[in-house]
């Protein structure tokens, strides 16, 4: 079973549809023990840094999230629940993440020409070579929503990278640890891919 994290952001019900599309079996949740007893857990998000770490501590699962990631748990962060991995984030000021990772969140500083957000279909060129990613083409398209992107200390834990003006880091692989910036349960069979190699990492 898969905690699939609701902490009041973010479109919880269309992951759930997607993950449950490739064999998937999920729970959406608050509830710790359940978090605890998962075999996987995934976070996804849309919108602010802040609020969602706030969410996260209000309702009482910011830590055990972490500590379940610290002792190996499987964890697809998906947005939100990719940022929220690092040291820190500058969007509406500074904000700590999680901390699981160094790096920290930043805006778009964008040649003339390019819109923020960056919004719409974009390709990921491939940095590293796992399971999550098995079947899938390099430069595959994936749809991205987002202002703000992780720009990661150690080049060792960038999994993928985009290029929207500035080339930067849309996906991490790490250890137990699989994120993404962009949307799999919007990239249509591209993403639906991604979400059933996680599935089967956990099997």
């Amino acid at each position: 079973m898969i905690a699939l994290i609701d902490y009041g952001m973010g479109n919880i019900r269309s992951v759930s549809k997607a993950v449950e599309a490739v064999g998937g079996e999920v729970t959406i949740t608050q509830d710790p023990e359940i978090i605890k007893t998962s075999k996987g857990i995934i976070l996804p998000g849309v919108g602010a840094f802040k609020d969602c770490m706030a969410n996260l501590q209000n309702i009482g699962i910011l830590e055990i999230i972490k500590e379940e990631i610290l002792k190996g748990k499987p964890y697809l962060g998906i947005c939100l629940g990719m940022q929220i991995l690092f040291t820190e984030s500058e969007e509406f000021g500074l904000c700590k993440g999680l901390n699981i990772l160094s790096g920290r969140v930043v805006r778009f500083n964008l040649p003339k020409g390019y819109k923020i957000p960056h919004m719409g279909w974009n390709r990921v060129n491939f940095r590293k070579k796992s399971k999550f990613l098995d079947g899938i083409v390099d430069n595959s398209y994936f749809y991205f929503v987002h202002s703000y992107y992780v720009s990661p200390e150690e080049k060792k834990v960038v999994a993928g990278v985009t290029d929207y003006g500035i080339e930067f880091t849309s996906m991490v692989i790490y250890e137990n640890i699989f994120a993404t910036q962009f949307h799999p349960e919007k990239s249509q069979k591209t993403g639906l891919s991604l979400l059933k190699n996680f599935v089967n990492l956990i099997r």
